[in-house]
């Protein structure tokens, strides 16, 4: 074989390995695959007009969470300045768990844009307010080709194309779900009326030079809206009923509210009192400030925390990390709300607050909250513990 052979025979290797068992391959080394693609709308205007330097950090944190709210095992092919682009090789997975995937990844998205527009003194929360950052994603089924090149996995093809092409539409607005027709053609039609009853499903087309006429329908997003809570994290079971994902405990420490907020900010002290905590990884020459991250030791994993809200209001303080490489917990939230009883006692509720538990079976998920709310009682109290020896 000569070189171009060979470099052909190598790509397709790659995507052989990366194909489903029982994924039929063509001659033309094209593949059946789902391409999922969630577009941060607003995100152009956001930048120009935000003029703070935390900005990109907040798209790259917005971006971390889209990949994070990966529920249906998707792979991510890129990651471009406002959008991801996932795909699965191999039959189209049900409407419904589709549907799961595009309202899980909206209310975690949305619920971390009004956690961040919550600090009504922020000049990046009046850039938000302004610019109303949101979400689209367009789901495409077709063939494609899935090539390394270098280190990179590249998925080529038409429908490749098409799917990128489609984040440009005739659609009005910019909260919405569209569905290739070749998408919704391996779906049964009285499925995806009962998956989307709590929306409507339009139809449309959009036709682009070379491509033709591209057949889709399309559901606005924004009713899911009415599920979003600034003051606690919802999500929906199968029968459409809301369930409170967060876990609380609370404690009564013999200090000021003010000296319980600088211990519970100080990443230094995390191994002191945090149960599991062995380490903890930081820049100390950053301030802890919003926006700062770093990273703890727990128990035989490592996870990543960032402060991304301080707020002192007449009648507590609120300090707000995100945690990510949570594996079992996408997404999720650390709350630590700080009450002051008199001036020697406060009240510390720790709260986590999750989209998610990443397993699909239920005993496994029932576990999970059970010892990470054991986790969060035993901190709370070596908490207490710390301060009292303390003073």
């Amino acid at each position: 074989m000569g070189l171009l052979d060979d470099l052909r025979a190598s790509r397709r290797a790659t995507g052989l390995r990366l194909a489903a068992p029982d994924a039929p391959t063509a001659p033309d080394d094209t593949q059946p695959a789902l391409l999922f693609i969630p577009d941060i709308s607003g995100f152009t205007r956001f930048i120009e007009e935000a003029g703070h330097p935390q900005a990109p950090h907040l798209i790259a944190d917005l971006l971390e969470i889209l990949v994070e709210a990966n529920i249906i095992g998707l792979r991510v092919a890129e990651i471009q300045g406002d959008a991801v682009l996932f795909y699965q090789v191999g039959p189209p997975p049900p409407v419904r768990e589709l549907v799961q995937q595009c309202r899980r990844i909206f209310l975690d998205f949305q619920n971390y844009v009004h956690l961040v527009a919550r600090d009504s003194d922020s000049e990046l929360s009046a850039a938000l307010l302004e610019t109303g950052l949101t979400l689209k994603i367009v789901v495409h089924y077709g063939r494609v080709s899935v090539a390394q090149i270098r280190e990179f996995i590249r998925l080529l093809g038409r429908d490749v194309i098409v799917a990128h092409r489609l984040l440009k539409n005739n659609v009005s607005g910019s909260e919405y779900v569209l569905l290739t027709e070749d998408y919704l053609a391996t779906q049964p039609a009285a499925e995806i009326a009962r998956c989307f009853s709590w929306t409507r499903l339009q139809d449309s087309a959009a036709v682009y030079d070379y491509l033709g006429e591209i057949r889709y329908r399309y559901a606005y997003l924004t009713p899911l809206r009415l599920l979003l809570d600034e003051t606690s994290t919802e999500a929906v079971n199968d029968d459409g009923l809301a369930r409170r994902c967060a876990l609380k405990v609370r404690r009564t420490l013999a200090v000021p509210a003010a000296h319980a907020l600088r211990i519970i900010s100080n990443f230094r002290l995390r191994p002191q009192w945090m149960e599991g905590v062995t380490a903890v990884h930081y820049d100390v020459t950053k301030a802890a400030r919003p926006g700062t991250s770093y990273k703890l030791d727990l128990y035989r994993g490592q996870i990543d925390l960032q402060a991304v809200q301080h707020i002192v209001a007449a009648d507590h303080i609120e300090y707000v990390e995100k945690v990510s490489h949570f594996r079992l917990f996408p997404n999720a939230l650390l709350f630590f709300y700080v009450e002051a009883v008199d001036a020697r006692h406060c009240l510390v509720s720790l709260e986590f607050r999750y989209g998610h538990v990443a397993s699909t079976r239920r005993v496994v998920r029932r576990g999970q909250l059970r010892r990470t709310h054991r986790w969060l009682a035993r901190s709370l109290r070596r908490l207490d513990a710390f301060v009292g020896a303390r003073h």
